[in-house]
């Protein structure tokens, strides 16, 4: 179903060590708005959605993927040369004592992911009213953490995704455009 090219979708640069900021990305990793949770909402709906959309919701949930790369390149990068003291004056005494600085799905608040986090109605317009609150919530996270940070190479990767999550918004609302069309069609038999 995948061809994985081996580059991220778009390039992740850091200007340095920076374990609070990894902190604060980590919610994009495993947190409920996250890049996961994402990928899995979208890829698990589209087994109860007409056939006019489907494609859309395979397309967006593989680049939730792409994204969920990004935003583990960017943590790693930010801690990888991270001493303990810098991993506990940034927050992250509990995350280093569970798992030194390789990555796990949690939030930024230290919940680990859960698949609760993951909305399937079964009803088309209802899952994707969902998905484009979804997305607008990775959108305002992405530019919170925007407003938290002060590594210009990095916002620059931030901005990217920040900018997917709108036009994956505006695309969940044309499809469910669609699927009303569809639904408010006279039928004659």
């Amino acid at each position: 179903m995948w061809v994985y090219e081996k580059k991220l979708q778009y390039p992740v640069k850091v200007s340095s060590c920076n374990p609070k900021l990894a902190k604060f990305l980590i919610e994009q990793y495993g947190g409920a708005d996250g890049e996961l949770a994402a990928a899995l909402r979208y890829l698990n709906q589209r087994y109860t959605i007409p056939d006019k959309v489907i494609g859309l919701l395979t397309d967006i949930g593989t680049e939730e993927f792409a994204h969920l790369e990004m935003i583990a390149t960017m943590v790693f990068k930010l801690t990888k040369d991270a001493t303990p003291d810098q991993m506990k004056e940034a927050g992250l005494a509990a995350h280093y004592a569970n798992h030194d600085n390789a990555l796990y799905y949690e939030s930024a608040a230290g919940v680990p992911w859960t698949a609760s986090y993951i909305a399937a109605k079964g009803d088309p317009i209802a899952d994707l009213y969902e998905d484009i609150a979804a997305e607008e919530k990775a959108r305002a996270t992405y530019q919170w953490i925007i407003n938290l940070s002060d590594d210009v190479d990095l916002n620059d990767s931030l901005r990217f995704l920040r900018e997917r999550e709108i036009i994956h918004s505006q695309r969940f609302r044309e499809a469910v455009e669609i699927l009303k069309e569809e639904r408010d069609r006279k039928k004659i038999f």
